[in-house]
């Protein structure tokens, strides 16, 4: 509250500005935080045009000096199918593409049974460690309740879509539209979409519609054409202007942005579009960010803009992965069973001497804003969380009887306003390796191939070999996603370690000829 003395006598111009928003631009989430931790620092990686915020990977922690970690629980699976693209094209993904949570939670696994009345159901396993025979893995998954499609709420969705020159690819504009076609037709009557786009101008291509009317919807999707610049700061603001007087209570009101992030008019930094998602960050509009393209592609904007505007983040390099995230795992990414959610876990140091979270790597300037808190993520019906910690034992855990840890979930369940804590005890038994159910081995290759892409410091070259060796046990040949990782595994190994051609070869064999 502020007084002010005008004067009577003379004309009086006062002007309001929003506090808040400043204050909330400068609050990045962290996903991970060990308190009273020193960290590292890094700056923004970026080649050929695309950008990506560096990350600083975590370390091992004493439990003595710091018994608890924490980690933010989100639905994010972009990190996958981008490195997929960077790998398929016979090209190293940048260091910092490579996140592997998300790349953890983009394989579906066996689901847990949540309990009547519950919104979470918990399990955890303890094995060897792969590539360190001295350490133990401590595998922990986080199940959501799954919720009917039938029975969902209903969504009031407004779809963004840059059709700016940029766009006018096969891989960006095309692949959209041919995605949006595969989400309208599973739209339901008491669901309603909206159209805008950007490219050049800002524009309504379509007012609020019912999923009833699917030929309209098409129709307006088929039309659209690339050309232009891109205003996507005003095309953001028109995003939200247009959804808010129609904010559904108990519904599912969610912004989708589809663009390769190359925002070049108006509000055109990370800081700045972030100031503006902030502003409407308590509106209980989710943001949910799609990627697409290559060689200006802004990942580190949409990674940014989905962690503050609440929602998630995906990346489509091709029309199946379209079909996955908008069709296959629809619930997943737009109906949210928690919100805020993140998981601490204390471990206990008479059998855990060090510890480190694989994965859930902060970004740089979050790490340097000593004001920071960490904050939750959103989980979407029936979707799983997995977290991998290496550890360093402090005795023997072979035969343990006793929680390992103790986790503190925090959460916001759906159509609620109030936070809702639960304690954990993750009674965790031991289990070789061999032994231990194929989808945890099939994680923990993830785990390993993200830290080999990553090019982590607590990984060698030589741990190629121990991925290749896990491959044939850990992989269902019948599952196609599975597969496709082995495929991709082999071709990153040959890109990592290429055979080397011995010298003289060519000599020797022209002299061999007469």
């Amino acid at each position: 509250q502020k007084t002010v003395v005008l004067s009577s006598n003379e004309f009086n111009l006062l002007q309001l500005k929003h506090s808040g928003s400043s204050v909330a631009v400068q609050k990045k989430k962290l996903l991970s935080f060990t308190k009273n931790q020193d960290n590292s620092h890094g700056v923004q990686w970026s080649a050929a045009g695309e950008s990506y915020t560096n990350i600083i990977e975590n370390k091992f922690n004493s439990t003595e000096e710091f018994p608890v970690t924490g980690f933010a629980l989100g639905v994010d699976k972009a990190a996958y199918s981008n490195i997929r693209r960077f790998i398929t094209m016979n090209t190293m993904p940048p260091a910092d593409a490579v996140r592997i949570e998300e790349m953890l939670n983009y394989f579906p696994v066996p689901e847990k049974e949540v309990e009547p009345g519950k919104t979470f159901a918990f399990e955890s396993v303890l094995t060897d460690c792969p590539w360190n025979e001295r350490n133990k893995l401590m595998i922990t998954r986080v199940h959501t309740r799954r919720v009917s499609y039938d029975s969902a709420p209903p969504v009031n969705l407004v779809v963004l879509i840059d059709v700016s020159g940029s766009m006018d690819l096969p891989n960006r504009l095309s692949l959209l539209k041919t995605a949006f076609r595969m989400m309208v037709k599973n739209l339901r009557p008491i669901d309603t979409i909206s159209i805008v786009t950007y490219g050049g101008k800002v524009a309504i291509a379509l007012h609020p519609t019912g999923g009833c009317e699917q030929t309209k919807i098409l129709n307006i999707i088929d039309s659209l054409e690339a050309g232009g610049d891109t205003p996507g700061g005003n095309a953001l603001r028109t995003a939200y202007n247009l959804i808010q007087p129609r904010v559904l209570k108990g519904g599912n009101n969610r912004i989708l942005l589809a663009t390769d992030g190359d925002f070049n008019v108006g509000e055109i930094t990370e800081d700045a579009l972030m100031q503006l998602v902030s502003q409407n960050q308590q509106s209980g509009v989710y943001l949910t960010c799609l990627g697409v393209g290559m060689g200006n592609y802004k990942d580190s904007k949409l990674e940014a803009l989905a962690k503050k505007g609440n929602g998630n983040f995906a990346y489509l390099d091709n029309v199946m992965e379209a079909e996955k995230v908008l069709v296959t795992e629809c619930m997943q990414t737009f109906y949210v069973s928690a919100s805020d959610a993140y998981l601490n876990m204390w471990f206990d140091p008479k059998f855990v001497k060090e510890y480190r979270l694989i994965g859930f790597d902060n970004r740089k300037d979050a790490l340097t804003d000593t004001t920071i808190r960490l904050e939750g993520g959103e989980m979407g019906s029936g979707h799983t969380v997995t977290a991998v910690f290496e550890i360093v034992p402090a005795s023997d855990l072979s035969s343990l009887n006793a929680p390992l840890a103790e986790g503190e979930l925090t959460y916001i369940p759906a159509k609620s306003a109030e936070k809702t804590q639960e304690l954990i005890p993750f009674y965790t038994s031991y289990y070789p390796f061999k032994s231990i159910d194929s989808s945890y081995r099939f994680q923990t290759a993830v785990a390993l191939f993200g830290m080999l892409l990553h090019q982590s410091s607590f990984i060698k070259k030589e741990h190629w070999s121990v991925l290749m060796n896990m491959i044939p046990s850990a992989i269902h040949q019948q599952e196609y996603l599975e597969k496709e990782f082995e495929q991709l595994v082999l071709k990153a190994n040959a890109i990592y370690n290429p055979v080397k051609k011995k010298k003289g070869f060519r000599l020797r064999k022209e002299k061999s000829q007469p």
